[in-house]
Parts: structure tokens; C-alpha cells; sequence
């Protein structure tokens, strides 16, 4: 699914609001017929980033996450609007960890133009983008590799990344919560991403606006963490309010 539109944005954020919305409400409120909405929000539960319920549509699980091919085109254009922002603050001759997600993918992507840059990553589809410079070193993490979306993750995977110290740790993440809590869906990548950000010099996320008020069931951190934060909108008031508490930069890479 391409960038959602405006009217689906505001539906979007009414879910997210009250937890559970009728086609009938939102029909009145957005002065649009049933059917619209209902089309609305197949398109919004088709990409996972809503689930019907019989009247309506609610948050999607907080036990699993969307489809990896789904996640990839969500977004897109924001997330690339995220790494172009990003990557212009990443200096050549650099050394980075670099996560599991779509939007770090991206990231590498936009990266591609730097020189000299040492990428440690638990990520084939981050290392198979990089190996097209060949002024790059990739280092590829040990671990079992999951085939939904070729991240390596375990044990071997967490021992292999205490090894090194870099200067930029680049992760994404699945929610942040309205206390700041870092969230995300799998307890064995959460492992991993801790240990990336305890051996990074600077840690910097990458998150579209979605990602504000997402609910995931595992707790990987707190934004007091994150040296920066870098996304495609203003966050909300209440996570601007603990960003700013936090001294976390926040880098907007706007339309």
C-alpha cells in the first residue's frame, strides 16, 4: 500500500485515540458514505495497520507484526524522506550498527553515495543493498537467520555484536508508547538491539510518524536512550514534551 491519505491519516489517528471506531461514526464525522469508509478502512487493514472488527475497525495486535512485505511499501515515502535526512548527518570513514526494519533499510540505500563507511549488521537485506560500494567494509552478524524477512538474531548474534564499539548504532523500532517506552514484537530481536545500543557511541532512530502510539508487547528501552530521533513529522505534544525531557534531538524531515 502507498502513503495513506489524509482522510485515512485522520481515521488513523481516531482509532488510535479511542481504541475502536464505528464505519457509522466516522461516516457522520468525515461527512463520506458508509461505503468510502468501509473501503477506507479495508485498505488500512490490508496493510496491517488496522484490524476490522464487525461494525469498525480497532489496533492492530500488539503480539505480532505486519507482514515484512506489507511493511516495506507502508510509509515508503517518509521513510526515504528519513534516510536521506539521516544519512546526510552520517560523516564518510564511519562505523555504524545498523538493525533489522524497513526503514533502516532505507537508510542504507541512501547511504550508498558516503565513502569508507564499516557496516556491522544483523540485517542480509542491509548488507546485500551496502556490498554495492565497494569503498565499504560489511561485517555480517552470526546468528540464526529468520526467513520472513532475512534478519540473523540469537545468542551468537548478541556475542558477536559485544565484540565492537561504533560511532552511530542506526535502529528502527515497531512502537513508542505514551510513556517513552521503546516497543517492539520479538523478545530475540529486542535482545539484539539492546546490545547494539550499549556498544554505539551515539544511537539514532529512525521512525515515521506511525510509530508514535504503537503497541507492541515487548519493552526494549526508553527514548532517554536515543541520542536522536529521526522521523517525518512533528512528534505529538506528549512525546515531543518527554523528547525534549530526555534531551534526545528530534530531526523532522518534512514534505
Amino acid at each position: 500500500m502507498d502513503d495513506i491519505t489524509p482522510r485515512q491519516r485522520d481515521i488513523m489517528q481516531r482509532v488510535k485515540q479511542e481504541g475502536f471506531v464505528t464505519i457509522e461514526v466516522l461516516s457522520r464525522d468525515f461527512d463520506m458514505t458508509p461505503q468510502t469508509i468501509r473501503r477506507d478502512i479495508n485498505q488500512l487493514c490490508a496493510a496491517g495497520m488496522l484490524r476490522r472488527h464487525h461494525g469498525g475497525a480497532g489496533l492492530p495486535s500488539s503480539v505480532e507484526n505486519v507482514a515484512y512485505r506489507a511493511r516495506r511499501v507502508m510509509q515508503q515515502e517518509a521513510k526515504q524522506r528519513i534516510a536521506r535526512r539521516m544519512a546526510a548527518q552520517i560523516p564518510d570513514q564511519a562505523s555504524l550498527f545498523m538493525t533489522l526494519g524497513t526503514t533502516t533499510e532505507e537508510v542504507a540505500k541512501a547511504l550508498l553515495a558516503h565513502n569508507g563507511l564499516r557496516v556491522i549488521t544483523n540485517n542480509l537485506n542491509v548488507a546485500t543493498i551496502l556490498s554495492d560500494n565497494a569503498s565499504f567494509e560489511i561485517i555480517i552478524a552470526g546468528g540464526v537467520v529468520r526467513s520472513r524477512d532475512r534478519g540473523i538474531t540469537g545468542e551468537a548474534t548478541i556475542d558477536f555484536i559485544r565484540q565492537f564499539r561504533v560511532d552511530y548504532g542506526v535502529i528502527g523500532i515497531s512502537g513508542i508508547d505514551t510513556d517513552g517506552a521503546l516497543l517492539d514484537f520479538d523478545y530475540q530481536e529486542v535482545r539484539v538491539v539492546q546490545a547494539i545500543m550499549a556498544h554505539s557511541r551515539r544511537v539514532w532512530l529512525a521512525a515515521d510518524r506511525s510509530k508514535f502510539g504503537r503497541s507492541a508487547m515487548v519493552e526494549l528501552g526508553h527514548i532517554r536512550q536515543l541520542d536522536a530521533v529521526f522521523t517525518d513529522a512533528d512528534p505529538p505534544p506528549q512525546w515531543r514534551r518527554l523528547l525534549d525531557d530526555s534531551d534526545t534531538r528530534v530531526e523532522v524531515a518534512a514534505e
